[in-house]
């Protein structure tokens, strides 16, 4: 080989040496070359993180990755920037998707995707029900049912076991509870309302009979009934002590009372001046005829002033307070309004309302009426899309009247509208993706320990588990 042809060969692969050598290293920094703006450009990623895991992950029409069946995650990389069609897809799933935007050098994520199943296996539970209620631990169901002669009775299912067993039944109340001077059975004696405590170990009856309202307090373990008839006229409101298994906290007059049931008596006020309360925690919340709230023990005494701005009390008007993650809530009418901390002031949420629903963890709410439902966040969420306290979500206005609403995962709500039962998400990038998951005629829906019950035409209906 001459020299000449020497030095050409070593001219020609050091000018290739050149030209790759640029290249490779760009290439292991992640720059590619994009045909059609004809420019070298850094690409993104994309993270996805499913349930259940194994899932298909679509980008404009082609299969790209599965999700691992260990974390139920994917990573795709060297994605040009832009904006791509997502589906996942799994057999017996409903479909996930959404238009996702993809940036230079970022990773485009969605880590809570949750696939709807197309069946829901539901099956009967229990038939005669009028109505149903749920324990604060969602580990006990209370049926209210109606037998063939029109008499009411109390049933307890064990919401993990599905065993049901007789809790109480309208021949159980004797009217010597109630009136000391007979103890003939009450002739028709109506239940109002029920209520559980907040360790889910008794319920609080109101039950109408002679023209009057008569309070029961029900231990469920041992069904041991005891009466609060010595209650002489209907009180505005009533609820557990937060320190006593026994006692009740009555609201009468802007006051509120201890009821003892074994001395059979009312303690002095505790707190006056009330316009409504709540309990949460050991504490009670309550509002003023002024419009400070303030929290205290069940004693009444080392009360605490929460807002400097008093809330303007109106005249016949009706409220209500609650609590949600140390945030307080207040029901003004229909009007709807939560405690702003940091301007420690009311911020008007919606009007009208009709409730509102705390997510599991509890860092958002769920709040909605006839027709709309929003979402707001209470803590700050780092996840794609990134929200931060007091961000809002629209859901959607619908023009059937929607039911009730329920968190299916801290991330989807399921809620009934008409006759039919919906599953939402709440990322908010490019269209929200609600699927239908069943129809009932008129139903009542609750959703717990991942199993969804409805109550439909006097049966009472619970589905397979629906959360991987």
């Amino acid at each position: 080989m001459s020299k000449k042809t020497r030095i050409a060969i070593f001219s020609i692969l050091s000018a290739l040496f050149l030209i790759i050598a640029p290249m490779a290293v760009m290439y292991s920094f992640g720059w590619r070359f994009d045909w059609q703006t004809k420019k070298i450009i850094q690409p993104g990623m994309m993270y996805f993180r499913t349930a259940p895991k194994g899932s298909q992950i679509y980008v404009d029409g082609e299969a790209k990755k599965r999700t691992d069946v260990l974390f139920g995650s994917a990573l795709i990389e060297n994605i040009m920037p832009g904006t791509y069609e997502v589906e996942i897809r799994r057999e017996g799933y409903h479909s996930w998707i959404k238009n996702l935007q993809v940036f230079k050098r970022q990773v485009t994520s969605a880590e809570n995707v949750t696939l709807i199943p197309q069946n829901l296996n539901i099956s009967s539970l229990s038939e005669n029900v009028a109505d149903f209620f749920f324990s604060p631990d969602k580990k006990k169901i209370i049926l209210k049912e109606i037998n063939e002669s029109g008499e009411w009775s109390l049933k307890l299912i064990d919401a993990q076991k599905s065993i049901k067993s007789h809790l109480l039944s309208r021949q159980d109340l004797k009217l010597g509870a109630l009136t000391p001077k007979s103890s003939a059975e009450i002739g028709n004696a109506d239940l109002i309302n029920l209520e559980f405590s907040q360790d889910s170990k008794r319920i609080l009856l109101a039950v109408g009979a002679k023209e009057k309202i008569y309070y029961f307090v029900l231990s469920i373990d041992n069904k041991k009934l005891v009466s609060f008839e010595f209650l002489e006229q209907s009180p505005e409101k009533i609820f557990f002590s937060p320190d006593s298994q026994a006692n009740l906290l009555v609201m009468s007059e802007k006051e509120i009372r201890e009821a003892d049931p074994v001395k059979k008596e009312l303690s002095p006020a505790l707190i006056k001046n009330v316009i409504t309360a709540a309990t949460s925690g050991g504490n009670i919340y309550y509002i003023d005829e002024e419009g400070f709230i303030f929290k205290t023990n069940a004693s009444g005494s080392g009360k605490e002033r929460i807002n400097i701005i008093p809330f303007r009390i109106e005249q016949e008007t009706e409220y209500e307070l609650s609590t949600v993650n140390n945030r307080i809530l207040l029901r003004e009418n229909s009007a709807l309004y939560i405690f702003d901390q940091d301007k420690a002031s009311f911020e008007k949420l919606l009007e009208p309302s009709k409730e509102f629903t705390a997510s599991r963890n509890p860092d958002k709410i769920a709040y909605y009426n006839e027709h709309e439902i929003w979402i707001m966040f209470l803590g700050r969420k780092y996840e794609q899309p990134a929200k931060g306290p007091g961000d809002k979500v629209f859901i959607n206005r619908f023009s059937e009247n929607i039911g009730d609403v329920f968190w299916y995962t801290d991330h989807y709500i399921i809620f009934s509208l008409g006759d039919k039962i919906k599953v939402a998400e709440i990322d908010d990038r490019d269209k929200i993706n609600i699927i239908d998951v069943a129809e009932f005629k008129s139903p009542k829906i609750f959703f717990a320990d991942k199993k969804l019950y409805i109550l439909s035409e006097n049966t009472l209906h619970a589905s397979s588990e629906l959360i991987p």
